[in-house]
């Protein structure tokens, strides 16, 4: 009875030894891959991936099971590997799995998968980098010399899981990505990307990858920051710390003849450029005022000769009208280019009228008045 009992039990550890141990890693909440080879004495025979003791209830799934949300399988049968899929990792998945193959008998157990779920993210420590707008910047990503022939890609963010299929340059890419440049120095294990033409929006986490064949990848974390970019804060520092030295007895003097030819050049330009600025603005506005001065005197000459003349041509036809209500002769009717000399006020406009106005007064009023009771005297007797 106990003879059989062992050999019972000697069958049955038999028949979950495997032939291989995998190990494998994945990131929590992202897809692994297990591959099992198998002989080809069991290619049409049906294959299943298990866990624990690989009894009824420990089976996951098998290649004739359609997929699920969580597992999948696959039997390739020309290459003679079984291909088992487990998606949206967490880490009550770590443990050991068996790769199964029925057949008459105990089934046969041609791998063992350990699996390992760590999280998806990076890292402990990071490399700060810092530049600033519209420059460049060189990031040095250092590896070990066991992988100077593994690819090296850079990607933005921090989760490893998505790095290589996010990829912003890889060392074997020959497409021009314009923004960012790889080289490979393998002498010195270290490989650098150069990011040109930055902006704030490209401040932030990165990762260096070296991608691995078997297991994870290998990263370092690269924490990049971008400064807004001022013309003038160089000059402005150099000369408010010229005034503090030069104010603050606390503080050692800096000898001027040590100042850079550069540093005396930004000194001259910040003190002179505001008065040369002014004077120019001076000068400007004085010529604009002498020459609106000129004109408003033009125009008052104009404006004088032209009264001048008014008056002149007012005394002779005053001394006509006298003349001939003397000699008993009255005037005839005067036409509307005659007598536009006493209405001439109303086509002045705006300031000249004003002045001539203030010249003339009363004595040019009485003078129209006149001159308009001659004429309707000399309408009546017509008429007559």
């Amino acid at each position: 009875m106990w003879s059989l009992l062992f050999i019972l039990c000697i069958a049955l550890s038999c028949g979950i030894r495997a032939e291989v141990v995998i190990r494998v890693s994945g990131y929590e909440k992202a897809d692994i891959y297990m591959s099992c080879p198998y002989d080809k004495d069991y290619k049409s025979n049906k294959k299943y991936l298990c866990r624990n003791n690989c009894g009824n209830g420990d089976v996951l799934i098998t290649t004739t099971d359609k997929k699920s949300d969580k597992y999948s399988a696959y039997d390739d049968k020309k290459e003679r590997v079984f291909r088992a899929k487990i998606s949206d990792l967490s880490s009550k998945d770590a443990g050991s799995y068996w790769c199964g193959v029925t057949k008459t008998g105990i089934d046969h157990y041609p791998a063992r998968v350990e699996l390992k779920v760590v999280p998806d993210s990076c890292c402990d420590q990071s490399t700060n980098f810092q530049s600033h707008e519209t420059g460049s910047v060189s990031i040095s990503c250092e590896y070990d010399s066991k992988y100077q022939n593994n690819l090296k890609y850079f990607c933005r963010g921090a989760q490893p899981s998505t790095c290589l299929q996010q990829a912003l340059i890889m060392s074997n890419s020959s497409r021009d990505t314009r923004q960012f440049t790889l080289t490979d120095d393998q002498a010195s294990r270290i490989f650098t990307v150069t990011i040109t033409r930055l902006t704030l929006k490209d401040a932030g986490r990165y990762l260096c990858g070296i991608h691995k064949n078997a297991n994870l990848d290998v990263f370092s974390a690269i924490e990049l920051e971008v400064e807004v970019f001022q013309t003038t804060s160089f000059t402005s520092t150099i000369v408010v710390e010229t005034v503090r030295s030069q104010t603050d007895p606390s503080e050692p003097r800096t000898d001027a003849s040590l100042l850079s030819p550069l540093v005396l050049i930004s000194i001259v330009v910040a003190v002179l450029m505001p008065p040369i600025l002014i004077s120019a603005l001076i000068i400007v506005y004085k010529c604009k005022c002498d020459r609106a001065q000129v004109d408003l005197a033009g125009d008052g000459v104009n404006r004088s000769r032209n009264t001048v003349n008014t008056a002149d041509a007012e005394e002779v036809i005053l001394e006509q009208i006298y003349e001939n209500s003397d000699n008993g002769v009255y005037p005839k009717q005067k036409t509307s280019k005659e007598l536009s000399t006493c209405h001439q006020f109303d086509v002045i406009s705006g300031d000249q009228q004003d002045s001539v106005y203030e010249n003339v007064a009363v004595t040019d009023n009485l003078y129209c008045n006149q001159i308009e009771v001659i004429a309707m005297r000399a309408r009546d007797e017509s008429n007559v």
